[in-house]
């Protein structure tokens, strides 16, 4: 028999941003089935409800609860750490999933109110949440902490440019993060998606011609589907990847290779 308690997550609370559709969901409920307590957190409470009620279902009751929250604002991500301290206590795991880009098109052209919001929600709301939930973490000694960058990181794009700069932000500020708090037990990593079948990528692959081209130059033949990011969560978030930490791991299909 396998020992498998290397991803026993049984006891560990883990908060969640954008968890309440696509690959965020599908963390969730990874790190749910691997006996964790996930907080799920969108903008919109109904969703976030439907959403913990099916893990709730899966898993047991009690496995997830839901809280809405708008990265955008400090107030709400400080409720949403002090609410989940209320009702499940120190956090041990955080991934910061949620993002936006209201922005399509050349950087020469965005406005000044877009770039700040992507850069606003992308970068500093991950810092923030960082910030709160640190002192759970110093005090165990231990914890993880994960940010959703992107493939769009590692290169320019003529109309994704500063959803890309910002990704590539979010990697400079878990390294950052990685070196500050790693002496305190504190593991960082950035999860960085290729071309994800998700409603946030829709305009990306919702085309035949476009699916059938992206699937061509992909070393394994296909886009990424939610489910391929279960099994990431829970290696960052389980004593798996105990010595890891500073890291961008790509999730790809194998597009970007380093």
């Amino acid at each position: 028999m396998v020992d498998t308690t290397l991803f026993d997550l049984t006891g560990k609370v883990a908060l969640l941003t954008g968890s309440s559709k696509g690959m965020g969901q599908a963390m969730a409920l990874g790190l749910a089935e691997h006996g964790a307590k996930v907080v799920i957190s969108s903008r919109k409470q109904d969703q976030c409800d439907e959403v913990a009620a099916l893990i709730n279902e899966s898993c047991g009751a009690g496995s997830a609860i839901a809280i809405a929250c708008n990265i955008g604002y400090k107030e709400q991500l400080q409720n949403l750490v002090d609410e989940t301290h209320h009702q499940l206590g120190a956090i041990d795991v955080l991934i910061g999933n949620a993002g936006v880009n209201p922005f399509y098109g050349s950087i020469m052209d965005i406005p000044d109110s877009a770039y700040n919001k992507i850069m606003e929600s992308n970068v500093r709301s991950n810092l923030w949440l960082a910030k709160m939930v640190a002192p759970d973490m110093i005090e165990k000694g231990s914890g993880s902490i994960a940010i959703t960058s992107s493939t769009g990181a590692f290169g320019p794009s003529e109309v994704l440019g500063t959803y890309n700069i910002s990704k590539l932000a979010d990697i400079a500020l878990v390294r950052n993060l990685a070196q500050e708090l790693g002496p305190k037990g504190i593991r960082v990593n950035a999860i960085c998606p290729g071309l994800v079948k998700t409603d946030f990528a829709k305009a990306l692959w919702d085309n035949p011609e476009v699916e059938r081209r992206a699937n061509e130059v992909t070393p394994l033949r296909r886009l990424g589907e939610p489910d391929d990011f279960k099994g990431i969560a829970v290696f960052l978030a389980s004593s798996a990847s105990s010595w890891i930490t500073g890291q961008a791991l790509t999730v790809c299909g194998g597009t970007n290779m380093w």
